[in-house]
């Protein structure tokens, strides 16, 4: 598996972990909880920011890699 793979798999689990947690602190709004438990959510969040970047930027660096490799070669 290469690398692009494994960071689309990895953003595809991470999303899951993220809708988990922001159910699971919807349901926690009802109980008397600690205020850090909201806090839970962004750590994943934070993740899917950086692995999303990289999926949005993909195409357009391997677009402008494939340019370089045919003007060098004619």
């Amino acid at each position: 598996m290469n690398w692009n793979k494994w960071v689309r798999q990895i953003h595809r689990w991470l999303s899951i972990a993220f809708t988990v947690t922001v159910i699971i602190c919807f349901i926690a709004l009802g109980g008397s909880l600690p205020f850090w438990v909201f806090y839970v959510p962004l750590l994943p969040l934070a993740l899917l920011l950086f692995t999303g970047l990289y999926l949005f930027v993909l195409p357009y660096a391997t677009k402008r890699r494939s340019g370089r490799r045919t003007a060098l070669e004619t």
